[in-house]
């Protein structure tokens, strides 16, 4: 009886110190003017501290992503590197003790997309078994990574009249990817595999493979000479580092009204993405840094001069590669399973 008359009288204190534990959320909120929950990058931001219980506040520091946004006039600044899905942050002091409170939110680019189109350079020949992955100039060489299982490869190729100039299969199980050079090693993803492999650019002798992160597919592939950007078919890319592999932050990719995803093929040239949209005519102009997305180029009517073969089907072989040769300061853009290579110039509209 002693026994159990003690366990009621603790089970009782033990649910009564539970009953005085406070959420944060129960003392003190973020408000936005006018209750937003989207906003422009840089743009100016009213916002207030709702005090549920009256405490007493001696300060608060307001951050994104780890970066304080200063409060002036009751208001912050949303100049914020990288763009997309954002949790804003409060610290708030109070009495002797303090807590964070936060509030999701939607950061996008500051202008509209601007509208490029297409001026014909070249038409060159191209391999219409290749299902083109990815795209890359390196010292005037086309180097291309293609997919489909049982016909995935990595290969050199010479643009001009589309020889192929070295190739390595990859396994049949295998569904090749996007890929890139940097530091005399072509790295290459795998659709759904989650895996990546590393070559020697010289030979193609694979020297080693890598493991994906958070992210779930392997799509487009570039780098910046520093870092590897990588696409997973949502409105992320990653940054890999190019020694350990290791993804190392994202961005989201963004216009001026909502987040974008379906982001394929990447090409880098200076400071801008180039990407492939899965299976439409366009590609978008992304900011490096951002996200933020600052134009699109219609590619439309480039299919309509590829000759479509037997088991043509128009939303599986669509446009897809990118490739920029510095030297010409032009781009080359095919498809998958395109007989057709094309150099373009980028005009805006």
């Amino acid at each position: 009886m002693i026994k159990i008359l003690f366990s009621t009288v603790f089970f009782l204190l033990f649910l009564a110190c539970g009953g005085d534990s406070v959420e944060p959320k129960d003392l003190f909120s973020i408000k936005l003017e006018g209750n937003q929950k989207q906003f422009q990058q840089n743009a100016s931001v009213g916002l207030s501290i709702n005090n549920k219980q009256d405490k007493t506040v001696h300060s608060i520091s307001y951050s994104i992503d780890g970066k304080e946004l200063p409060l002036q006039d009751n208001r912050i600044v949303l100049n914020i590197p990288t763009l997309g899905n954002k949790t804003l942050k409060a610290v708030i002091n109070y009495d002797d003790t303090s807590l964070t409170v936060s509030k999701k939110i939607k950061v996008l680019a500051a202008q509209t997309p601007e509208i490029y189109t297409y001026e014909i350079i070249n038409e060159y020949p191209h391999d219409d078994r290749a299902y083109t992955q990815g795209l890359e100039f390196y010292q005037d060489t086309l180097y291309e990574s293609t997919g489909k299982k049982g016909r995935s490869s990595l290969r050199q190729v010479d643009y001009k009249t589309g020889k192929v100039l070295q190739q390595i299969n990859l396994d049949n199980a295998i569904f090749g990817e996007g890929m890139t050079i940097l530091n005399g090693k072509i790295y290459q993803l795998t659709w759904q595999s989650r895996i990546g492999f590393i070559y020697d650019l010289k030979d193609f002798k694979k020297i080693d493979s890598f493991q994906y992160g958070e992210s779930k597919e392997g799509w487009g592939l570039a780098n910046d000479g520093e870092k590897l950007f990588k696409s997973d078919g949502t409105e992320h890319i990653w940054f890999l580092n190019p020694e350990t592999l290791v993804e190392e932050g994202h961005m989201q990719t963004v216009t001026n009204t909502s987040i974008f995803n379906n982001t394929n093929e990447l090409e880098y040239v200076d400071g801008k993405l180039y990407a492939n949209v899965y299976q439409k005519s366009g590609v978008m102009i992304i900011d490096a840094k951002s996200g933020a997305i600052e134009g699109v180029v219609n590619f439309g009517g480039l299919s309509k001069k590829v000759a479509k073969g037997e088991n043509w089907v128009d939303t599986d072989n669509v446009l897809n590669g990118i490739a920029y040769h510095p030297t010409r300061k032009t781009f080359f853009v095919t498809g998958k399973d395109w007989n057709k290579l094309f150099e373009v110039k980028i005009i805006k509209k």
